[in-house]
């Protein structure tokens, strides 16, 4: 029988992987918009070769599988081999059905926005799965496993071979293009794996302590840690609470912290890893 989780990771990993086919296919292959990765390498090869875009992508994604098996370990391998084939799958149904003949719209620029937007928020949904659409990404897994290297830099460190060779193919105006593609790749990447994964550290001082201690505990379900401190102007001892809150939990504290105390002080943090009960699995 199928654990829940495993079918709300695959399912997370297909929408993921439908996005960055979409993105690719249809906004950067007809501009010719290589901005790295083995779909930006297939872009290249494809004006070689008589090969589908599809299949190229295929083919280069097996042997990166296969490194990242390696370095990586199965349960990474296994949800990206399923994200690899159906990338390749749903871009093969787009070849097919509903062909990339012309581009988009006539900006340049609004093409490779659209789609750099759309395949980076697919890619940090498959990101956040643990796994990838395989490619330069399964580098990029590789460079943030071992060197601690975040997934945008990662990217961008793996995917500047495949710009340069965008610049020998298609000269030097698409080749500029792609570059500045390349290049706000990863901040995009980066930008939407935060949104994912920000949680808020809420450190609260109020003569209410119990009351919005019990608030945090029975109606937001999470931990609080009670500390005591003394104020450096009034000498006077002070409860202090602290808990991590997903953003939408602390946006539902801040609106009853109103009501409980309106002399409350507050101070937010934003916090992107952590681990624990109720959050990451180390």
């Amino acid at each position: 029988m199928f654990n829940k989780q495993i079918i709300k990771e695959y399912l997370l990993i297909a929408v993921g992987t439908f996005l960055v086919a979409l993105g690719i296919y249809y906004f950067l292959v007809p501009e010719n918009l290589a901005t790295g990765g083995v779909s930006g390498l297939s872009i290249v090869i494809n004006n070689y070769l008589s090969i589908p875009i599809s299949l190229i992508n295929l083919i280069l994604n097996i042997i990166l599988l296969i490194v990242g098996f390696i370095f990586i370990g199965f349960e990474f391998g296994g949800k990206t081999i399923f994200s690899v084939f159906f990338l390749s799958f749903c871009m093969g149904l787009m070849e097919k059905y509903y062909p990339a003949t012309n581009p988009v719209t006539d900006e340049v620029l609004l093409n490779l926005i659209s789609g750099i937007v759309l395949a980076a928020m697919g890619l940090s949904i498959v990101f956040n799965q643990n796994a990838s659409t395989g490619g330069t990404d399964i580098v990029a897994k590789i460079l943030n496993k071992y060197f601690n290297l975040d997934m945008g830099n990662g990217l961008m460190a793996a995917d500047i071979i495949v710009v340069v060779f965008a610049f020998y193919t298609y000269g030097l105006t698409t080749g500029i293009i792609g570059a500045f593609g390349w290049f706000i790749n990863g901040l995009v990447v980066n930008y939407f794996i935060d949104g994912f994964s920000v949680k808020k550290e809420v450190v609260i001082i109020t003569d209410k302590t119990n009351d919005v201690k019990l608030f945090i505990l029975n109606k937001i379900n999470r931990g609080v840690t009670i500390y005591t401190a003394e104020g450096g102007y009034t000498n006077k001892e002070k409860e202090i609470l602290t808990t991590i809150l997903e953003k939408r939990e602390y946006f539902i504290l801040k609106k009853e912290l109103k009501v409980l105390d309106p002399n409350v002080f507050v101070i937010v943090r934003n916090v992107h890893e952590v681990y624990g009960e109720g959050f990451l699995k180390f």
